[in-house]
């Protein structure tokens, strides 16, 4: 039952996000929806659950933290500006006739979705309580901070780098991203990696190993990486840029 109160919970959120969405005609809310959904996920399993144990306590911490600085940092950045590409280009090529019902289920009830599927580590540990901590928890948090610095640093650096007007039309190729060409999203994919291992410590529930697969293929072939890989392709400081930096995976330049 209370699962599905949570995703009760998380499908009002989104619907309430769609019909805001509309009213300021900009589909980009939705990303930032996108870790806000994750922490009412986190907090609403924790709260109806009760659980005693310290590792739900460190997961919806995990969780919370991550999700509160990825809103703020996208609310800074996409408020008050035009609707992000994606969804500018969806308008533009959708028929108006069935714009906003395509709209509703191929993005925000897709985004609903991932966003629980992707949260079970939380849910489930918050429903089903984990009271030990052990040596695999250390290791899954240890990820998690490793993640949780790629990401934020890499986001601080993109955005000091792009508000430098000297470099306006360039590429970002230095600090992590002179590692990776995705340093932000390879550190959201570690960061659930760490929160799921710090899940199944106590050896149950291995199947929570879908969360942090379905966000890394989500971010690698979906979202994300492809979106933005296609946006650049072409251009000859990129494909330079390409050919010595590494897609994901940080690693030493030259190794692509």
């Amino acid at each position: 039952m209370y699962y599905l109160i949570t995703a009760a919970i998380l499908f009002v959120f989104f619907v309430i996000t769609f019909v805001i969405a509309q009213m300021m005609k900009n589909n980009g809310i939705v990303d930032i929806a996108w870790g806000t959904g994750f922490v009412l996920g986190a907090v609403a399993s924790w709260l109806l659950g009760q659980p005693q144990g310290t590792v739900p306590l460190v997961i919806t911490s995990l969780v919370v933290v991550w999700g509160v600085r990825l809103t703020f940092y996208l609310a800074r950045r996409n408020l008050g500006r035009p609707e992000d590409f994606r969804y500018a280009d969806m308008r533009r090529r959708w028929p108006s006739q069935t714009f906003y019902l395509r709209m509703f289920f191929q993005i925000y009830l897709l985004q609903l979705v991932l966003n629980y599927l992707v949260n079970l580590p939380a849910i489930v540990r918050n429903l089903e309580d984990l009271q030990g901590w052990n040596w695999l928890a250390t290791i899954g948090l240890v990820i998690w901070l490793t993640g949780f610095i790629f990401e934020s640093v890499g986001d601080s650096q993109l955005k000091t780098f792009k508000a430098d007007p000297a470099n306006k039309g360039k590429l970002m190729t230095r600090g992590l991203w002179r590692y990776s060409r995705h340093p932000n999203y390879f550190g959201e994919a570690a960061q659930w990696w760490g929160i799921c291992l710090i899940a199944i410590s106590d050896g149950r529930f291995i199947w929570l190993l879908i969360s942090p697969l379905v966000i890394t293929l989500f971010l690698l072939y979906v979202s994300g990486v492809p979106m933005l890989e296609k946006k650049y392709a072409g251009r000859p400081d990129w494909e330079a840029y390409k050919a010595v930096t590494s897609k994901f995976l940080p690693l030493p330049p030259g190794r692509s």
